[in-house]
């Protein structure tokens, strides 16, 4: 099973917000999750992202895949440089 960890849009027409999921990467982009990680808002000013970190590092070290859009919101977090230092045992 691909497990991918990427954004459910909620919210209304025109006002998107967004969920951080974990997802086989087979369920549809709205449907099916394994477990829900953060929440982002790309209409606030600034915007605001919310992750559980040690949550979003678990399933990286297990195998979840970001999406590129959440890859990116977990480069500007600091996830990233953290998953690397994890992997390489520092």
């Amino acid at each position: 099973m691909a497990v991918k960890i990427r954004l459910k849009r909620m919210g209304a027409k025109k006002s998107p917000f967004y969920r951080v999921v974990v997802a086989d990467s087979r369920a549809p982009r709205d449907g099916r999750f394994i477990e829900e990680i953060g929440t982002y808002n790309p209409l606030k000013n600034p915007i605001e992202f919310n992750v559980d970190q040690e949550a979003a590092l678990k399933w990286m070290l297990d195998g979840a895949k970001p999406s590129d859009t959440v890859r990116n919101l977990f480069s500007k977090a600091g996830l990233m440089e953290q998953l690397h230092n994890a992997k390489n045992g520092k």
